[in-house]
């Protein structure tokens, strides 16, 4: 991605994912190898029960790599399923969230705490900064206190912070080619985050939180009635299709960045973004109803998908379209 060609949010992002980068690296820790095993089962049967697309993703990948992708995967769904813990009053969760922050953060963690255990191994293993993680669950927690965004350049830099950090961390477990990958997986970040806010926009609204841009949703002349009501007419298809054609671009300015990560990596975050770029055509399929329904692709898609994902992986160069 060119400089020239970025909108002034990637290059205030782009800021941000530079000043992690250079964070301080984690030491190594040294527990018992049997008790290390059983940390990162757990975070892979946390992944296989939460995000079946992730661990198909993710057993693409080399055995060491797999294990640390799916300790990533865990990490974040720890720090997610404090902020949505929503049985407890926002200062409980927040102070939940600080708690785990110290644990995440320390140099010594806890033997007895699996994801955090496996998570630090891979962070020193694979030299993933700790900025990255630090700016995640910042990212996370402004659920605690933010429900709407004014404009896009708003939701980028949350999406940024609960999405860009992940592809940023995952890019040091599968091997890149220099700070030249750093804006290209700041777009897929984002990509892959709107797919999530459009998907879920019925369940995020019935919890309280619209993602979606405000000042978009008053051009297209789309008021809480819409939402309320989960009203379906012109005025939604025409946002949704607005929303649509913006996020494939975003894919599309990413794809080139899948070329100048190791080869061995390629084909899990080239399936990644493919199978949740194919949850857009499933939104449109059924007239942009997000609102009774959940996008999602069944299994069989997705293995379908996976031959042409291979393909177009292995002839990358420096970008994969």
């Amino acid at each position: 991605m060119s400089l020239i060609q970025a909108q002034p949010w990637e290059l205030r992002l782009l800021g941000a994912a530079q000043e992690a980068f250079r964070s301080q690296a984690r030491p190594e820790i040294n527990p018992h190898p049997a008790t290390l095993r059983a940390a990162y089962y757990c975070c892979e049967a946390m992944t296989y029960r939460h995000s079946r697309t992730f661990y198909l993703a993710s057993s693409l990948l080399p055995y060491e790599q797999r294990l640390a992708a799916r300790a990533l995967y865990a990490f974040c769904r720890v720090t997610d399923d404090i902020v949505d813990a929503t049985k407890q009053k926002p200062e409980e969760r927040l102070k939940a969230l600080r708690s785990w922050e110290y644990q995440v953060m320390s140099d010594h963690p806890a033997m007895d705490q699996e994801v955090c255990l496996a998570w630090a191994d891979t962070q020193a293993r694979f030299n993933v900064p700790r900025g990255y993680a630090k700016q995640l669950i910042d990212g996370v927690g402004r659920d605690l206190y933010q429900t709407r965004y004014r404009t896009f350049d708003e939701l980028a830099d949350y999406a940024y912070g609960v999405a860009s950090t992940v592809g940023l961390m995952s890019m040091h477990i599968v091997g890149f080619q220099g700070e030249d990958a750093l804006p290209y997986a700041i777009r897929l970040g984002v990509a892959l985050q709107l797919t999530n806010i459009l998907r879920d926009v019925g369940e995020d609204w019935r919890n309280g939180r619209c993602y979606l841009p405000q000042d978009e949703l008053e051009a297209f002349g789309i008021t809480e009635e819409t939402f309320d009501n989960q009203i379906v007419d012109e005025r939604w298809r025409a946002f949704m299709a607005f929303q649509i054609a913006r996020n494939r671009k975003l894919y599309a300015e990413s794809e080139a960045g899948i070329g100048l990560l190791e080869r061995s990596g390629r084909f899990s975050i080239a399936a990644a973004a493919d199978l949740y770029q194919a949850i857009l055509s499933d939104i449109e399929a059924h007239d942009y109803d997000v609102f009774t329904r959940r996008a999602h692709l069944g299994a069989i898609d997705k293995v379908s998908r996976l031959p042409r994902i291979w393909w177009k992986s292995r002839r990358s160069t420096g970008g994969w379209a």
